[in-house]
């Protein structure tokens, strides 16, 4: 599951979250995999308290590397209940 990322280098060098003001970056395959795993089992809920459906193509990670924004048809959704935990 290689997408090709579509959040602009632009984009992603001014966006922070918006909790903590930390900047953000492109989620590793890795990660990815690991939120998709939780997502197929039924155990990921954001952090508004909603179950996560459908997989996660692409993603950024706040910098302490605690919080996963989903990016959705190449809009990051940085919206802190949107948030999923790590």
């Amino acid at each position: 599951m290689s997408a090709p990322a579509t959040v602009s280098p632009e984009l992603l060098e001014i966006l922070v979250c918006p909790e903590t003001r930390q900047p953000v970056r492109l989620a590793t395959p890795e990660e990815l995999e690991r939120v998709n795993g939780r997502i197929r089992d039924g155990s990921l809920r954001n952090r508004g308290g909603d179950a996560v459906e459908g997989e996660i193509a692409e993603a950024l990670v706040r910098e302490d590397g605690a919080l996963l924004y989903p990016v959705d048809d190449g809009i990051p959704v940085m919206l802190v209940e949107e948030s999923i935990e790590l």
